[in-house]
Order: structure tokens, then sequence, then C-alpha cells
């Protein structure tokens, strides 16, 4: 059996797909994607528009499960939709819940494979922590994700999922006006490097900031990078979200080893970018994160360099107590360190809140995530060597 032409709509090309074929999940997809999806299934070019908003705002307005639950959409359109397309999302495979309120989740996504997702709960906001891809290559010797092997870059549907699967746990859809959003941040500092999945992250933080979708601010989505230079610019174009970069060093010598990705671009490269990151002001600041290692990069001729290095940058930096797991080679900067590294950078005009550790009796805290699946196990000496300490 063959397949039909493809149809063509709005520059977006969907083939008609071979009976045999699995149907489309609708999850993730832009607008005109949807339309050329609906077009192919034999709606009427007239109604494309309405059916679009029809079905977009029942995924991410009010959180549909299945097609039946769209009510206003004719029995016939539902049928349709049955019949050839589906909305699934990841299955919760755990959920652990903190002493502190965190929560992780253990997302199962296509092909079997699991990513994880942590809900942050604050007096006056919620923070949703979410991956972009399944594993990592930067292989970082400080985080728990980097020494997993990367598996894949996560769809944008698979990225937009986490939100509404967050979103069904913490019971978030149709909430009356006025009633305070659970989740009223999203920050992409899951598992994965964001820039090497630039168009995937786009197009789900895209529908995250729709404003008859998920209807979040563009401010209150940070998006995290190890110092992937050639694509910041174009995250800050084509998304125009806060950016957070993962510095954590304060010379060349140092970062080659705790962020790999340093010995492709340096520090001058990547705070270049920094400096030329699309809407750049005092009211949209750069935050810098910083983990706190003892006796790696915590004395105050760090904390000197590093407000030198970012001279002139609207920025913040956030200082992160090191989340120890097991088999890691560094251990925490003593509480009285940080305090006195933070002061430095206070004083040069810098805002330098520590970072309170969320989660850490769950392996939730920054730094720990790491799916159970896909994890390859290896000695604190192993890491160590990988990372040449």
């Amino acid at each position: 059996m063959t397949a039909t032409a493809p149809i063509t709509l709005d520059n977006i090309t969907v083939p008609r797909k071979l009976e045999t074929e699995a149907k489309t999940n609708l999850i993730g997809l832009q607008r005109d994607a949807l339309k050329a999806v609906f077009a192919n299934i034999g709606i009427a070019d007239k109604q494309l528009n309405m059916r679009v908003n029809q079905v977009w705002g029942w995924m991410y307005q009010k959180g549909a499960l299945t097609f039946s639950e769209m009510t206003n959409l004719s029995k016939e359109f539902r049928a349709t939709l049955t019949d050839n397309c589906h909305i699934t999302r990841p299955k919760i495979i755990t959920k652990q819940i903190s002493t502190d309120g965190t929560r992780k989740y253990l997302l199962r996504i296509a092909g079997g494979h699991e990513v994880e997702v942590v809900y942050i709960p604050e007096a006056n906001r919620g923070t949703l922590c979410i991956s972009s891809q399944i594993g990592c290559t930067l292989t970082c010797p400080f985080c728990h994700t980097g020494t997993q092997k990367l598996v894949r870059n996560l769809t944008a549907g698979e990225i937009v999922s986490q939100i509404l699967v967050a979103r069904d746990d913490l019971e978030e859809w149709d909430k009356p006006a006025g009633d305070k959003r659970s989740i009223s941040n999203i920050v992409l500092m899951g598992m994965g490097e964001p820039l090497y999945n630039t168009d995937n992250v786009r197009d789900a933080m895209l529908i995250a900031m729709d404003n008859e979708g998920i209807s979040l601010s563009r401010r209150r989505i940070t998006l995290s990078t190890s110092g992937v230079v050639p694509e910041i610019i174009r995250a800050g174009t084509e998304i125009g979200c806060m950016l957070a970069i993962s510095f954590h060093a304060t010379t060349d010598e140092v970062r080659d080893k705790l962020v790999p990705i340093n010995r492709k671009h340096k520090i001058a490269e990547l705070l270049q970018a920094c400096r030329d990151y699309p809407r750049l002001s005092n009211s949209e600041r750069i935050t810098f994160e910083y983990v706190m290692l003892k006796d790696v990069n915590d004395s105050d001729a760090d904390a000197h360099r590093l407000v030198k290095l970012i001279a002139g940058i609207p920025a913040k930096i956030n200082l992160i107590p090191f989340n120890p797991w097991p088999g890691s080679p560094y251990i925490r900067s003593d509480w009285e360190r940080i305090e006195a590294f933070a002061d430095i950078v206070n004083e040069a005009g810098y805002a330098s809140p520590i970072r309170t550790p969320r989660g850490e009796d769950i392996m939730a805290a920054c730094g720990q995530l790491k799916s159970a699946t896909e994890r390859k196990r290896k000695s604190a000496k192993q890491i160590a060597q990988d990372a040449g300490l």
C-alpha cells in the first residue's frame, strides 16, 4: 500500500499516513500544523481555524484527556479525531513528595524511556522544573544527570506534556478566575541541555506562553543553558524567555573541567553572547547559576573575579549549595564560605541569593535528577577520571 500525496497548508507539510501507521498526537503541534492535520482528515477549509481554536482550548485550557470530553465539537468531528489522532501524555510512574512539599515525578514517554520533573511550591509562587532531553551530553561532573548518556531529544509534545501532567496532579484545571495558580513559573533546568534541542523547546514554550493556551508570561519562563553560544541569541529572539547561565567557575581552566562545553565556547565568548541577549535590561536580568564546591570554586578570589567578569551585564547570581548524590566527587562548600562569597558579590552591587536546597530527601534538588532505567552507574573514581580531576 502506498500513501497518497501530502497536503501543504500555510507552508506546513503533513504527509498522508498509511492505514497501518500510528495516529497523530496533537499535543505539541503548532496551530498551522494542527490545521494541516485537520485538512488531511477532511475538515473543510472554512472550518479549520474554528476547529483548531476549539481543540487547542480543550487541550491547553481545560486539560482534556480524550476527544469525548470536547463537548462543543460535533459527534462526527469527535469520531474523526478519535479515528485519526490522539492526545496522549506521558504516564506518571512514580510520584515522590518531599518533607518540604517538593514533588518529583518520574514520567514514562514513548519508547519506554523516562524523564524526571520537579514541582517546587513556595509562598508566592510555584515553579515547575522540566526536562528537554533524556539524559545529557554535557558530562558536567557535579551534576547527576551529566553521568547519564544522552538517549534522545524530547519532542515539543513531550516537553509541554510535562506541564499538563503536573497540572493534572495539582488539580489546576478550570480554577475560578482570580485563584492563584499552582504553577506560576517554568524553568528549563531539568534533564538535558535545552539549547541542544532548541526547535522543540521553542515550540513547547510558545504553547506555554500562548494567551489562549497555558498562558504563562514569557518572563515567568527561564531557560538554563551551560553555554551553547550559537543558540543563545536565537533563543532570545524566537522564545524571548528569561535566560540563566550555568556558570560555576571564573577561569577557563576550572570551567573546562566543571562545564566541559567551555572547551569549545570559552568564558569570554559566552559572556559576549550574554551582553548581546535580546531585551537585556535591569528589569530582565540574566541569572548566573553558581554551584558552590568546597575548595574548587568558592574562594574570595573567585568571588572577586566573578563580579569583574560580568561587569556591565544586568544580572543576578544564584549561589547553589552543592547537592550531593551517590558517587559524586565533590562536597558542598561550608555555609560560612558560601555567605562570605555572597557578601563579596552583594557589595559589588549584584543580588546573590543563596538557593535553599529543596527536595534533597527525594533526590529532586538541583543537579540530582537522573532517570532510573537510563542511568549509567559509575563510581566516584570513574566520574572524577572522566572529568579529568
